[in-house]
């Protein structure tokens, strides 16, 4: 049987069906409220101006069952040093862990309520809150606050329906200024802003499906209007495992469309990793019978002249060396595109030792020009290195090399198991890298600040009447209406849909202008820079009246608008008025055609652009006075004539 890794646009859903790949989402989406989750400062302020700045080392405590999270330690060992640029306008002495948390933002939860039975989740019937470890310092506190409202839940796709584990509320963390060496500058304004995390069963069958359901998600807390929108308030996780594999958490998905590369690439990453393990154990290799050894050769490279170690050495750095017995050729396996395994440990070694200066390793394994053969004879010889043993140059200070040695030594044992448990960052060429270790259920405990929080069934029956009608229904309804495609999935994600329900029954407009009017025409200005905080519902609805009474007023609505956006002395009204009082007959308009012709007209030799350059004058003067399909008519008849 061939494999079934292929280039990306090769897969098929049969492909990824023999790799036994499984792919789940979480989807962080920020709600639109006026506070924070647990304090009152307010949310959606964004700021890059601070008035202080605050120093903090992360260290991770024990769990109620007296154990360490393998996330925390791993963190703790990279020493870094936290700095928080803090604004006073967007941030409070709870959010820097100095005083306890307010009671849960009730307006928080009851958006998060609704979103859930929009998203047919079961309510819980009361609120925990718990605590979760973060100690790579985006929350000053080292733990998030978060709680469940739903569990269970489902969403219609393609004749099936995706499973939802679970709904959560919880506080946003920070804002990453920089993460640079052993210094790591947050900045503080998005910290503590509600939050809610959507967890999908792996009920997908492609990476393209995947995608789809996103969009689909994203599409339906949109049309609630309960939640943020733009740059940084919805954000993707992307969990995936396949056959023989284990799940993998692919952080900070900027963009949708990258999605599906980023599953192939990490599919193809665990099915590499399954195939150096196989090579591994046929050459003897297993974690009990793994031996590696490390010494500084910082002497024996001091005549390099390869840029990186050059610069190391002016730097006055250490050099070491790993030897990975029985090791030769497994570092330079392909894993990802334009990727091979000693990236998986040059990652451990920037994340985890701070070696962030790249390259930061070198390998035997290499076979670019680096250091010349003579100078890894010398090392060979001070290792005691045979020819089936692969070696490994890392550089830096002497507690950040320490660090990075046994990093690399870990890391290459852990190839012997195959897949390590990890949080991986998406990149924009659709590959990833390593983050830090998977967390573990130690990680979660109670919250003894704040008590549980009944959630009553009047409160449930008042929030359902703001759930609006599912997104799944109004795209059906507006394919219906014969909608033009591009502006459904814009109208049914929209929490203006109700309105654009309510113009069409109540003033009889037909849907294709009332699109057009509060979407397409409404998404230009905006732009174009146009001060859309003008256009209230009562604008509107005073346009939609109008045409109501006078139906031609709805061609000349747009101009109409449209100068009055740019006017900010204009009054829709008056200009309404005009409309309603001012009557044009048909001879009004073959005077005009009449008097246009006798004035220096040009000689078109086609009547089709005869007749076009005659509408756009006409039409100028005359838009939303009579039908535009009634004035063409007079136009046909008198050019005939004329000709």
């Amino acid at each position: 049987m061939s494999s079934p890794i292929k280039l990306f646009h090769e897969m098929t859903d049969s492909d990824y069906k023999e790799l036994g790949l499984r792919a789940g989402l979480e989807i962080h989406q920020q709600l639109n409220t006026e506070q924070k989750l647990f304090c009152r400062c307010p949310a959606g302020n964004y700021n890059d101006e601070y008035d202080a700045e605050i120093l903090r080392h992360m260290r991770p405590t024990l769990s109620e069952l007296g154990e360490y999270d393998g996330t925390a330690l791993m963190e703790f060992k990279t020493k870094k040093e936290i700095i928080y640029q803090i604004n006073h306008e967007t941030v409070c002495t709870y959010e820097m862990d100095d005083t306890p948390p307010f009671e849960i933002n009730q307006q928080a939860l009851n958006f998060a309520l609704e979103i859930a039975m929009l998203l047919n989740y079961k309510l819980v019937s009361e609120i925990h809150i718990a605590r979760k470890q973060y100690l790579d310092g985006s929350i000053p506190t080292g733990f998030q606050r978060t709680t469940i409202v739903g569990i269970d839940g489902w969403i219609p796709y393609k004749k099936r329906k995706i499973g939802l584990y679970q709904l959560g509320l919880e506080e946003d963390a920070c804002r990453e200024v920089s993460d640079i060496g052993h210094q790591r500058v947050y900045r503080t304004d998005r910290l503590g802003m509600p939050l809610i995390e959507m967890v999908t069963k792996p009920d997908m069958r492609s990476p393209h499906e995947v995608a789809e359901v996103a969009n689909l998600l994203r599409w339906l807390v949109r049309s609630t209007g309960r939640v943020r929108t733009g740059l940084g308030g919805a954000r993707q996780d992307v969990n995936v495992s396949i056959e023989g594999g284990t799940r993998i958490e692919i952080k900070g998905v900027s963009r949708i469309p990258l999605i599906p590369l980023l599953i192939y690439n990490e599919a193809r990453r665990q099915y590499a990793l399954i195939k150096i393990r196989e090579e591994l154990l046929r050459r003897g290799i297993t974690k009990e019978t793994f031996r590696s050894s490390s010494s500084e050769v910082t002497h024996l490279l001091i005549n390099s002249i390869w840029d990186p170690i050059l610069r190391a050495l002016k730097r006055g750095e250490e050099i070491h060396c790993v030897k990975l017995q029985g090791y030769a050729g497994i570092l330079r396996f392909p894993t990802q595109s334009g990727k091979v395994f000693s990236g998986e440990i040059s990652d451990r070694v920037r994340v985890i030792a701070c070696l962030t200066r790249l390259p930061n390793i070198l390998t035997s394994d290499n076979t670019e020009e680096t250091i010349d053969s003579v100078i890894w004879g010398r090392i060979q010889k001070r290792l005691k290195a045979k020819e089936k043993d692969a070696l490994i140059l890392v550089w830096g200070k002497h507690d950040d090399v320490k660090t990075a040695v046994e990093e690399i030594v870990i890391r290459a044992r852990e190839a012997t198991e195959g897949i390590p448990s990890e949080t991986r960052q998406a990149m924009i060429d659709g590959t990833n890298g390593f983050e830090r270790i998977l967390p573990g259920p130690d990680r979660m405990y109670p919250d003894t600040d704040l008590p549980p929080l009944e959630i009553p069934e009047k409160r449930i029956r008042h929030l359902v009447q703001n759930v609006p009608e599912p997104f799944w229904k109004r795209v059906t309804k507006y394919r219906g209406m014969d909608l033009p495609e591009h502006l459904i999935i814009p109208i049914a994600s929209s929490p203006r849909a109700a309105f654009f329900d309510r113009i069409i029954e109540e003033y009889n407009i037909d849907p294709k202008w009332a699109a057009r009017y509060l979407f397409e025409a409404t998404k230009a200005w905006k732009r174009k820079g146009a001060a859309l905080d003008k256009l209230d519902d009562k604008i509107w609805i005073a346009i939609f009246e109008s045409a109501k009474t006078y139906p031609t007023v709805i061609e000349k609505g747009l101009f109409i608008v449209s100068d009055y956006l740019k006017n900010t002395k204009g009054d829709i009204n008056k200009e309404l008025k005009i409309f309603s009082e001012k009557k044009v007959i048909s001879r009004d308009i073959e005077n005009a055609i009449r008097q246009i012709l006798n004035e220096n007209f040009p000689d078109f030799s086609d009547d089709m652009k005869r007749k076009k350059f005659m509408m756009g004058r006409i039409m100028k003067n005359y838009r939303g006075f009579m039908k535009g399909a009634e004035i063409e008519k007079i136009v046909d008849r008198v050019l005939r004539k004329t000709t």
